[in-house]
């Protein structure tokens, strides 16, 4: 069922919900840049496409404290430092944000299972907004994925001067059920009409007939390519592509030493575009630039869907095309392989 609120009135829907729960939203910062910011009174939610950084960082956080150890001489006490107790809403994520929790679910919820992931995971609660407006950079419909129906627990839509919501799951429904005095009994022939206006602006982008071939009985036939010296020849390594990219799961783990015997374990984001990543005694597995950027690709585009029944780890938001110095970007690397495979 449809529900509604005036879009102008959208925050009464945000004060019912962080009464209850922690909210989370897109925010547009000092530099104009939409990011994801906890929810107080009378903030605006930000109305631009894509936050800079995906949403990924709930689940799979930049920085995440995993343990802390205390030594008095001999003796070793181990203290666990997760405190992600509490339920919390993130709203207004969008269809591929969406989609590559799927992606992350089958990496760290495959046993054994991550349980700082999956602590973060049961406790949030996803409201989803359609693109009403997708960029020329988007390209999430070569991955299956319906920027008009953006799933989640509970799918919304800004109709005209309305913000329209449907609940998916049970726990959307929950949610729903928890605001209900604040909303009113949506339009369902109105959303319709919304949906097929952005399939309209979704047929007309200029990616939209890119489509991953699927190569997963050509896997050494790939990686052979002549074309990957070519594709990473300008390849700056920078790693900017990894670190806006809501499906890359590449970490590492440090650790610190602190004051009265203390010792901080960390995991952080870490790339797999740079040369000291995965660096062993013997060196590392992969010295040249090449190596590196074909491993992160052959990684979206033929590893992971070997392992997880043709799903793509990519989901074509755009962030990598509108990020990378040298617009080198997984377009290109799709382009070139349909290419190879013709």
């Amino acid at each position: 069922m449809i529900v509604k609120v005036a879009y102008s009135d959208l925050n009464k829907v945000l004060d019912a919900i962080s009464a209850n729960e922690k909210l989370y939203l897109p925010v547009d910062n000092a530099a104009g840049q939409a990011e994801f910011k906890p929810y107080t009174e009378g903030v605006q939610m930000s109305k631009q496409l894509n936050t800079l950084r995906s949403a990924k960082d709930f689940f799979f956080p930049q920085v995440q404290p995993m343990v802390k150890f205390r030594r008095e001489g001999k003796h070793i006490d181990i203290f666990d430092e997760r405190s992600e107790s509490e339920d919390y809403v993130i709203f207004g994520a969008r269809a591929c944000d969406v989609r590559s929790f799927d992606v992350l679910d089958n990496v760290f919820l495959a046993d054994p299972v991550d349980t700082y992931y999956e602590n973060r995971r049961k406790h949030a609660t996803i409201v989803s907004l359609a693109c009403n407006r997708p960029a020329e950079t988007c390209f999430c419909g070569s991955f299956g994925i319906d920027a008009a129906k953006p799933a989640g627990d509970v799918q919304a839509w800004i109709v005209g001067d309305d913000f329209c919501m449907e609940p998916v799951t049970e726990k959307g429904q929950k949610l729903i059920d928890s605001i209900k005095d604040v909303l009113t009994e949506g339009d369902q022939a109105a959303v319709d009409a919304q949906i097929e206006k952005i399939h309209e602006i979704l047929d007309r982008l200029p990616l939209k007939d890119v489509k991953p071939v699927d190569n997963r009985d050509k896997e050494l036939e790939v990686f052979n390519s002549p074309k990957w010296a070519e594709l990473s020849s300008h390849c700056l390594g920078c790693g900017a592509c990894t670190f806006v990219c809501p499906t890359c799961q590449c970490f590492d783990i440090e650790d610190f030493t602190g004051n009265n015997h203390t010792i901080e374990r960390y995991r952080c984001w870490d790339s797999c575009m740079y040369n000291d990543f995965t660096m062993m005694a013997a060196g590392t597995p992969r010295k040249t630039q090449k190596e590196r950027f074909r491993q992160r690709f052959m990684h979206k585009l033929v590893y992971y869907p070997i392992k997880n029944d043709g799903m793509y780890s990519c989901v074509g938001c755009g962030r990598c095309l509108k990020k990378c110095p040298i617009q080198m970007n997984i377009v290109k690397v799709m382009k070139a392989l349909e290419e190879d495979a013709e």
